[in-house]
């Protein structure tokens, strides 16, 4: 089969490795989204169909709107790696210590990513940064080894592709991509019950939620970057939880001149999670790596701490040049978006 990535050998060397080994633990970065846990879910049990003990641990639990999918209860929560594991799969995470995770110590390990910025840890290294997501990785990975794809499997890797691309819009869907979903939906995933448990599956909490964030509603006097808010007193008054905040920060971009968003989320201990999106070449993962975060050009994310006016000042002092140099004259004026 054809490889995309600079190295045509990379995918044969990770399988390679993982083949050296029995108990082999799958795991990702912290606050694990769509891609990271469809791709641990499917790489795993394409390991256990070639008889390995593989497991996917992640240090936090998977987002609400994915609990209905197939395989979620499968997956341990804790903050280190489980005794006798031989080798670790690390999936989509710019270096170690973004798992959250102790217990490397001395252990193989093999790094997957797809992510600029990615600082070349372990024995075996993947990274493609053309992929739309790590689970065309792990499709190829899991073609590499002459596993089936099983119902589950495919199910996983197309909601980490759709999760992952913002349902195609994000730059990265290639061919490549809708070749790759054309096989998942062959091999058994659903795209009408993927998407419907995606975003019609909320709860009237996460309705009120949105209404609560939206009031919290800045516009720069450029009329191209927007700004939420959501404060943990917000989040106890709207009956939301914490999990049900994805997806919020894209509202904004729904208008045609607003070019980047930021979304600022209480964190507890004077932290602030900062969520970055943005349109075309507003490059936000520059943005989130220059505070020790990481993620796409379109989509990334840091924690700073601090009080909220410091956090935003500093966020706005790197956002403004970036939303000024490349998103172009405003469309429509801002009294009007």
């Amino acid at each position: 089969m054809t490889h995309h990535e600079a190295d045509p050998g990379a995918c044969r060397r990770v399988c390679e490795a993982l083949l050296r080994y029995r108990r082999v633990v799958v795991t990702s970065h912290l606050r694990p989204d769509g891609d990271s846990i469809g791709s641990s879910l499917a790489l795993a049990w394409a390991l256990r169909e070639i008889g390995t003990d593989a497991r996917v641990v992640h240090r936090d639990r998977p987002p609400i709107q994915l609990a209905d999918f197939p395989g979620i209860s499968d997956i341990d929560i804790g903050d280190t790696i489980p005794a006798g594991t031989e080798a670790v799969v690390v999936l989509e995470c710019g270096d170690l210590a973004r798992t959250g995770l102790s217990g490397f110590d001395g252990l193989p390990v093999i790094n997957i990513d797809h992510h600029p910025g990615n600082s070349g840890y372990g024995e075996v290294q993947w990274f493609d940064g053309s992929a739309s997501a790590c689970a065309e990785l792990v499709f190829e990975i899991i073609a590499e080894l002459g596993v089936p794809l099983t119902a589950d499997m495919a199910t996983q890797l197309f909601v980490a592709v759709v999760t992952d691309t913002g349902s195609f819009r994000y730059p990265g869907v290639s061919p490549r991509t809708f070749s790759y979903c054309a096989r998942l939906l062959e091999a058994g995933a659903d795209p009408v019950s993927v998407a419907r448990k995606l975003f019609d599956s909320h709860t009237l909490g996460r309705l009120r939620l949105q209404g609560a964030v939206l009031q919290t509603l800045e516009i720069d006097p450029g009329g191209r970057l927007a700004m939420l808010t959501l404060t943990d007193a917000d989040l106890a008054a709207s009956g939301g939880v914490p999990e049900e905040t994805d997806g919020l920060i894209n509202l904004p971009l729904g208008v045609k001149a607003i070019q980047a968003a930021v979304f600022f989320k209480e964190a507890g201990n004077g932290h602030w999670r900062v969520s970055l999106r943005s349109k075309g070449e507003v490059d936000v993962g520059r943005v989130a790596r220059g505070f020790g975060g990481g993620g796409h050009k379109n989509a990334s994310g840091c924690t700073l701490e601090g009080p909220l006016e410091s956090v935003r000042a500093r966020i706005l002092e790197r956002m403004a040049p970036e939303v000024a140099a490349h998103a172009g004259p405003v469309a429509v004026p801002a009294s009007g978006a």
